[in-house]
């Protein structure tokens, strides 16, 4: 299936399908792409709407979490959003997703977050990117997935690409760094949307004790184990993931949309 990216401005994003609006934000190594089972699988009867976020290009100086929470505020403004929806994160989009609904509660109705950065996470493996090495940016594509074949050479030349840019590298650091900094759990109690927390068993930069702690933290929420599985579960375990999505969306629908 290949998405169809549109541009509104400086803005490029996905948006497919009619129904209710789930806001996926992708990770920091993420592309549009990450998405593309939840894509296929919720367009029949939802709006699926994925920003691409400007990790690569974005000014140095606005690097970091706050900016790219104000440019997913920046892009919803831009197309018109305006009912709350269902944000969906990975990995660092878990992050800005939580800083999103902390600083708009009205405009989310459900969180959902897998793989999310926030509490703790294991960015590079303790390092960050080499450039030019090829070797090492196919360890840590490898890395990220329990089954290192999901890595293939077309996601692992990916990353080499954006890894061989020195402004592309200066960028992904300034992020990483800004996401090791803002530790949200004093602000987690906050939040009260039904929140679903989908989680890699085998996650080796979230693991499953940062996914109990965000358990705890968010009084609304479940959590979810996927065997098998590392730090992208809509990657690893599409169709899994799909299932305990859509029946996390049938149980937690709005009253209104019922009525209605």
């Amino acid at each position: 299936m290949e998405l169809h990216i549109q541009e509104k401005g400086e803005f490029q994003f996905v948006d497919e399908g009619n129904g209710p609006v789930l806001l996926l934000l992708h990770g920091l190594f993420g592309a549009l792409s990450n998405w593309q089972d939840v894509v296929g699988h919720f367009r029949t009867d939802y709006r699926v709407i994925i920003p691409l976020l400007p990790i690569y290009d974005m000014p140095l100086t606005q690097a970091g979490v706050p900016g790219l929470v104000k440019y997913v505020e920046g892009f919803v403004a831009a197309i018109n959003l305006t009912e709350a929806c269902t944000v969906l994160g990975n990995s660092l989009g878990g992050h800005v997703g939580l800083e999103y609904t902390l600083r708009n509660p009205t405009r989310v109705s459900r969180l959902v977050l897998t793989g999310s950065s926030g509490l703790f996470e294991d960015g590079m493996g303790g390092s960050f990117p080499k450039r030019g090495n090829y070797s090492y940016v196919q360890e840590k594509v490898a890395y990220t997935f329990y089954d290192p074949s999901v890595a293939t050479k077309e996601l692992v030349d990916e990353v080499f690409t954006v890894t061989n840019s020195n402004a592309k590298c200066l960028r992904i650091i300034a992020i990483a760094r800004s996401a090791q900094r803002h530790n949200l759990g004093k602000e987690l109690g906050r939040i009260d949307v039904p929140t679903l927390l989908v989680w890699g068993l085998n996650d080796t930069i979230t693991p499953p004790v940062v996914a109990h702690e965000f358990n705890s933290l968010i009084k609304n929420s479940e959590l979810r184990f996927l065997d098998h599985c590392c730090h992208a579960p809509m990657m690893e375990r599409p169709n899994e993931f799909n299932m305990l999505l859509r029946q996390f969306l049938q149980r937690t629908e709005p009253l209104t949309a019922m009525a209605g």
